[in-house]
């Protein structure tokens, strides 16, 4: 049973920063698409970060561009989401996704066969 657990959530003020991590269990991930995505309350879930399965490229929302990074190490097959400098905007639930089988970025939550759970991040002002 394929398994997605993110952890590192929590409350934080403005300006400090996060560490999501996303371990993958049931299988590797090591040649799949990884993603973070985040659903504020009231709103819909968007796309954040993604990397491709060898992780040489990565692809940021314009909202986190230049204060998130998203990174992985397959002999891990964990994921992780760094946030820097983070604002109230950023509030919301965050969401690891891993694709089936596809190694190349996607942005659509369609294109993600697996989800996790979810990790709450508040950022208070």
């Amino acid at each position: 049973q394929v398994q997605l657990v993110e952890s590192g959530g929590g409350l934080v003020q403005a300006g400090g920063s996060l560490r999501l991590s996303c371990a993958a269990s049931g299988r590797t991930f090591s040649n799949a698409a990884m993603g973070w995505f985040r659903q504020a309350p009231g709103k819909e879930r968007e796309f954040a970060a993604a990397i491709t399965g060898n992780g040489g490229s990565t692809d940021y929302a314009d909202s986190v561009k230049g204060r998130f990074t998203i990174s992985r190490e397959n002999d891990k097959n964990t994921v992780y989401l760094q946030m820097n400098s983070l604002k109230p905007e950023d509030t919301a639930v965050y969401y690891c996704a891993a694709a089936g089988s596809n190694p190349w970025i996607v942005r659509t939550a369609v294109g993600y066969n697996y989800w996790g759970q979810g990790t709450q991040v508040t950022v208070s002002s």
